[in-house]
């Protein structure tokens, strides 16, 4: 396990969080409460555990990386901008007509992504294919898929967990970022997906419950998922949804609504207070 520094990562959070907020208030339209939850699980997977080298992003043997909850993307490419693969002006072309950064990943137009994603269910499914090429051509690299708890509602995530185990691919990792809201309300009501830890298990899953704002805890689960070779691992990570700004936690509309010059102005403002 990698001696990292806990505040660092703390501090390039901070940065992804105040990202999100400039980005999808400067574009009027995007998916803040989603990005805000997965920051911190991004920031550790990127600066505190993946073999992945900015500098050589193409690596042969760099670990892959699926954001299978699309919409999610502003705290990738706010991921992206801190790593130094885009520039932070860039960052602010969101969902602009022409832009690299559309409002779901594509890998046509912006190359250091794994695949494009956005159609919620099927980004499990590519990670197993990217894993399982791993294991065929006998490389060490690991992959790692995000997942919305909305998500798994979709019965393609379930055929890709039952094929996992079945092909013995024990080099990918789950992560499902458990927010507890989608679209348009509370997971528990539209369509419930509890238990879900049991649920995975009974999948063959190794599975490990964790905090999704800890980095210690997340930092721990990563180690513990590479660990498992009989078996591939699904981390539930429990995060809150807008994490951060208090007046989009765990509020609903904050799915999918952009934040109002005045609202992203007190959101930063608070972003910033809460590091004191």
């Amino acid at each position: 396990m990698k001696n990292i520094d806990i505040d660092i990562l703390k501090a390039k959070a901070l940065e992804v969080r105040k990202h999100i907020i400039r980005m999808i208030s400067e574009a009027g339209s995007g998916h803040p409460g989603g990005s805000l939850s997965a920051t911190d699980l991004l920031v550790a997977l990127f600066f505190g555990h993946m073999q992945y080298d900015a500098y050589d992003p193409f690596n042969e043997d760099r670990d892959r990386f699926v954001l299978s909850k699309g919409h999610g993307c502003p705290a990738l490419y706010a991921v992206y901008a801190e790593l130094g693969l885009i520039q932070f002006d860039e960052l602010l072309s969101l969902r602009k007509l022409g832009s690299r950064l559309q409002g779901h990943p594509d890998m046509t137009r912006l190359p250091y992504l794994e695949a494009s994603t956005g159609s919620l269910g099927q980004g499990l499914s590519i990670a197993l294919g990217m894993a399982l090429s791993a294991k065929l051509r006998g490389k060490s690299y690991r992959t790692y898929a995000l997942l919305g708890d909305g998500e798994i509602d979709e019965g393609q995530v379930w055929e890709a967990a039952m094929s996992a185990p079945h092909h013995g691919i024990s080099n990918v990792t789950a992560i499902v970022d458990f927010n507890g809201i989608q679209l348009d309300g509370f997971v528990s009501e539209i369509m419930e997906i509890a238990p879900i830890a049991e649920k995975w298990r009974a999948f063959r899953w190794n599975v490990i419950e964790i905090d999704g704002h800890d980095f210690e805890q997340i930092l721990e689960a990563l180690h513990q998922a590479d660990q498992s070779t009989d078996a591939p691992t699904c981390i539930i990570a429990k995060t809150v949804k807008g994490k951060g700004v208090s007046f989009m936690e765990n509020k609903v509309e904050f799915h999918g609504k952009a934040p109002t010059a005045e609202q992203a102005k007190a959101a930063l403002r608070e972003l910033e207070e809460g590091q004191g």
